[in-house]
């Protein structure tokens, strides 16, 4: 069943809608009410639960295909505690709702607010790796016909981070007649380096990661003098406290730690570690963006440059490659400029127009 809430007062809301008052008439103008949604879909056993967040301008019932967006998450954080994570008051979802998107967000089976599947239950050694990409566009599939029917529409937009421009991809190159737009943020490709999720070798059904490793694995690549400021004083830290909250068992333990499904872990080595495309960007026939980061060390430059030009069959496309960022800018001091970047690809009327 949903969940309903009305949510008002976004910090800083006036300046990150781009507002074009200033002086007395910005610090006046009324930041956007939001009214936000939870659902659970059923998920791919029995128990497991899918959870769906919708954010949207309060009062909104109504929205055209080209301003309803998705988003998934990546291979080990979930998309309610990234996506939604208010920081300084405002989050990603806050920003695109409050220019007058209906976003939704899905976590899949195994993170954040989503069920646990029953072999997270058990050791991890006594059970495969699961969700796999291709069951993770599965969900996918699932959170869009959901979506469609309850708006209406034929299409909608879908956005993806890491793994989940993988999700993403897949399921847009076999279903691109549901797919409005596509924004692929940090896009993963055939790998000549080594994978950081740091496993290798034979896989349990999950990993689990702790804090410290998550801190490392965020600044990996980031230059020495470069880093002290790259995350504002206190981000990190909500971040890891969210986002290890929503595993009870993982929490428990000492110390704690997050527990994250090994089925990427499985595609990476069977796929892209491999050298083998797990799908072909060339049958993505819908407009898409391409967004990265300059010291992004999980997956780097050159995979998004790669996997750019296999998009050979969109109307158009485009590639931004931000400065002083990582694999984790939409939550670094230079996260406006990517929240801009893709508001900008979502929103523009006529991109094709000759003036």
């Amino acid at each position: 069943m949903p969940r309903r809430l009305v949510l008002g007062g976004l910090a800083a809301a006036p300046a990150a809608l781009g507002s074009t008052l200033s002086g007395s008439a910005a610090s006046q103008a009324a930041p956007p009410r939001l009214a936000m949604e939870e659902f659970r879909l059923p998920g791919p056993e029995d128990g497991v639960s899918v959870y769906l967040r919708n954010k949207r301008p309060a009062g909104t019932e109504r929205f055209a295909p080209d301003r309803i967006l998705l988003y998934v998450h990546g291979a080990t954080y979930p998309a309610s505690t990234a996506f939604d994570l208010p920081l300084a008051g405002l989050s990603m979802m806050d920003y695109l709702a409050g220019q007058g998107f209906d976003v939704y967000l899905v976590d899949l089976p195994g993170y954040g607010l989503s069920g646990r599947p029953a072999a997270m239950g058990r050791p991890a050694a006594d059970g495969k790796p699961f969700m796999r990409t291709g069951d993770a566009a599965a969900v996918v599939g699932q959170a869009v016909d959901f979506i469609r029917r309850r708006r209406g529409v034929d299409r909608i937009d879908l956005m993806g981070w890491s793994w989940g421009t993988s999700t993403m991809g897949l399921y847009t190159s076999t279903h691109n007649d549901t797919v409005n737009r596509l924004v692929l943020y940090a896009p993963q490709w055939l790998s000549r380096t080594p994978s950081l999720l740091g496993t290798s070798g034979p896989l349990g059904a999950y990993r689990s990661v702790s804090r410290d490793s998550a801190r490392e694995r965020w600044l990996k690549g980031v230059p020495a003098d470069k880093q002290a400021d790259l995350i504002p004083p206190g981000w990190f830290e909500q971040w890891a406290d969210a986002t290890f909250a929503t595993d009870a068992a993982g929490a428990a333990q000492t110390p704690p730690v997050l527990r994250a499904p090994n089925g990427v872990v499985a595609d990476s080595q069977e796929y892209w570690q491999a050298g083998k495309p797990l799908y072909d960007p060339g049958e993505i026939r819908v407009p898409t963006l391409v967004i990265h980061a300059e010291w992004d060390a999980d997956l780097p430059s050159y995979q998004a440059q790669e996997y750019f030009a296999r998009l050979t069959r969109t109307p158009y496309k485009r590639f931004v490659e931000l400065g002083e960022g990582t694999h984790t800018v939409m939550m670094e001091k230079n996260r406006m400029q990517f929240f801009r970047e893709v508001a900008a690809f979502l929103t523009e009327a006529d991109p094709q127009a000759l003036n």
